[in-house]
C-alpha cells in the first residue's frame, strides 16, 4: 500500500465516520437555527434594526470591555466580518468604542445601555430555553454536561490539529 492511498476502512470506522459527518452537519444546522430563533424573537418584539449575529455578539460581550481581536480569541464571535458588525453596532448606538490608551492602534468596545437591553433580551430568551429544555424533559443537567464535555473535547482536538498539525 502506498503512502498516498488510504487504508481500507473497517465497518466500525465507516460507521464512526458517518456519525462524525452527521454531528458536523448537526452543529452547523444548530448554529443557523439558533440565529433563526434569535431573529424570530426580535421580530416578535419589533426590534428590527439589529440582526441575530449582532445580537449574539452583544450577548457574548456582556459586561466586558474588549478589543476586536479579543472577540475571536475569547470565542465571542465566530464570523469573518467582525469589523463590519462592530462598526454597525457603534453607528446604531449599541456599543461604545474608544482607542486604547496603551496601544493607540487598538480600539476597545463595550455595550451602551441600548446594547445592554439587547443583551438582556437574548439572556431572557436563553433562560426560557434552558427552563423549557429541563421542564419538558428534553435534556437534564447531566445530559447537558455530557454534551458540553464532548463538544469541548472536539474543540480541543480541532485546536490541536491547527496548532500542531499532528
Amino acid at each position: 500500500m502506498s503512502l498516498h492511498s488510504p487504508m481500507p476502512a473497517t465497518g466500525a470506522q465507516q460507521s464512526f465516520m458517518g456519525s462524525y459527518l452527521d454531528a458536523l452537519s448537526l452543529v452547523e444546522r444548530l448554529h443557523r437555527l439558533l440565529l433563526d430563533v434569535i431573529k424570530d424573537e426580535f421580530e416578535r418584539l419589533g426590534v428590527l434594526e439589529i440582526n441575530a449575529v449582532q445580537a449574539l455578539l452583544l450577548f457574548n460581550i456582556g459586561d466586558n470591555e474588549v478589543t476586536a481581536g479579543e472577540l475571536k480569541t475569547r470565542g465571542y464571535y465566530q464570523g469573518s466580518n467582525v469589523s463590519y458588525n462592530l462598526k454597525k453596532l457603534v453607528e446604531m448606538g449599541y456599543m461604545h468604542h474608544q482607542r486604547c490608551e496603551v496601544d493607540r492602534r487598538s480600539v476597545r468596545v463595550r455595550l451602551t445601555q441600548k446594547g445592554r437591553e439587547i443583551r438582556d433580551i437574548v439572556a431572557a430568551l436563553f433562560e426560557r430555553h434552558a427552563t423549557g429544555l429541563q421542564t419538558r424533559g428534553v435534556l437534564s443537567a447531566d445530559g447537558m454536561d455530557q454534551i458540553t464535555g464532548a463538544l469541548r473535547r472536539v474543540e480541543r482536538y480541532w485546536t490541536d490539529q491547527i496548532r500542531y498539525i499532528y
